[in-house]
C-alpha cells in the first residue's frame, strides 16, 4: 500500500509549481549503499554545507548537496516562495541507485530556508525522503526574527569580504568563511529579498504537522540566537515523528559554529534511521 499525499495548501503548491532543476555538488562514491541530500539556508550555496556533506561521505554516504533557486549557480526564477523552493526539491532525486526520478533519498538534511523547504516537501510526498534532519528550520518567523534575518542579509551584500565575514564569525573554519564570500557574490540579491517579501507571513507548521516520517530537529542555542526555540519548538514536537536536541554555544549556523558535535548528530542518527529501517525490511 503506498503512502498518501497530504492535501495541506503547502503540499498541493509544491505539486502545482513548475520546478527548476538544481545544480549539485557531490561527495563520497557512487556505489555507496545509502544516499543523501543536503539544502543550504538562505543567502548560501551547495558548498556551505561542505562539513556535513564531508561527514557523511566519510560514513561511507553519497551525499549531494544543491545550490537552492536563485542562489549559487542554479536557475533564477520570479518565484521565491517556500512552496517553489520546495518543489524544486521534491524534482531532485538520487543520480544512482534506482535511477532517476525513482529512487527516495535515505536522507535529507535542510538548514533554514533549506529546512522549511524540506518540510514542505517531505510533507507533501513522504516517499521523496526516508529521514529527515532540519537544522534550526525557519518554521515560522516573527516579525522580529524576520526583520533580524532581512538585516543580516543586507549587511551581507553591503560588505561581502574576508575580512569582514571573518571578524563576524572568528570560529568559522577558514573555508566556511570564504564559501560565505563566494555564495553572497554568487546569489541574487533580487532573490534573497523577494524571498523574505514572497513568503510573508512565513509559516509553514501545517507541513511540519504532517510529517509521517522520522525527523530530527538539530537546534542552535536559543541563549545565543535561534529560530526554533520556545512556543513554536513545543508545536512542532507535538507530532511523534519529531525530535529535538540543541548545540550548546551554537548560533543559527549550527553546522558552522559547532560543526564537530552538528555532524556528528546527523551522522549518528542517521546510520540509526538505517538500521532500524533494515530490521523493519527484514
Amino acid at each position: 500500500m503506498t503512502e498518501p499525499v497530504v492535501d495541506t495548501a503547502s503540499s498541493l503548491a509544491a505539486r502545482t509549481i513548475t520546478p527548476v532543476e538544481l545544480p549539485r555538488h557531490r561527495w563520497g562514491r557512487h556505489d555507496a549503499p545509502a544516499r543523501a541530500l543536503v539544502v543550504h539556508g538562505l543567502g548560501s550555496n551547495g558548498p556551505s554545507t561542505w562539513r556535513i556533506c564531508a561527514a557523511l561521505a566519510d560514513r561511507g554516504w553519497l551525499v549531494e548537496a544543491v545550490d537552492l533557486r536563485g542562489h549559487g549557480v542554479a536557475p533564477r526564477a520570479l518565484d521565491y516562495r517556500v512552496e517553489a523552493y520546495a518543489a524544486d526539491l521534491l524534482a531532485t532525486r538520487p543520480t544512482s541507485g534506482m535511477g532517476v526520478g525513482h529512487a527516495a533519498w535515505d536522507l535529507v538534511v535542510g538548514h533554514s530556508l533549506g529546512g522549511a523547504a524540506t518540510a514542505v516537501a517531505a510533507a507533501a510526498d513522504p516517499r521523496w525522503a526516508a529521514a529527515v534532519v532540519l537544522l534550526d528550520p525557519a518554521i515560522a518567523l516573527d516579525d522580529h526574527d524576520a526583520e533580524i534575518i532581512r538585516a543580516s542579509q543586507e549587511a551581507a551584500f553591503a560588505d561581502n569580504t574576508i575580512a569582514s565575514v571573518r571578524a563576524k564569525n572568528p570560529e568559522w573554519h577558514p573555508l566556511d568563511v570564504e564559501i560565505k564570500v563566494q555564495a553572497v557574490s554568487e546569489a541574487s540579491r533580487w532573490a534573497i529579498e523577494q524571498t523574505s517579501e514572497q513568503n510573508h507571513p512565513w509559516d509553514v507548521r501545517p507541513a511540519a504537522a504532517a510529517l509521517r516520517n522520522p525527523t530530527f530537529v538539530i537546534a542552535s542555542d536559543p541563549e545565543v540566537y535561534s529560530l526554533f526555540r520556545g512556543a513554536l519548538a513545543a508545536e512542532v514536537l507535538a507530532n511523534r515523528q519529531v525530535s529535538l536536541t540543541i548545540v550548546q554555544g551554537a548560533g543559527h549556523n549550527v553546522h558552522r559554529d559547532r560543526p564537530a558535535e552538528t555532524t556528528k548528530a546527523i551522522g549518528d542518527w542517521a546510520e540509526l534511521q538505517l538500521e532500524q529501517r533494515s530490521r523493519r525490511e527484514t
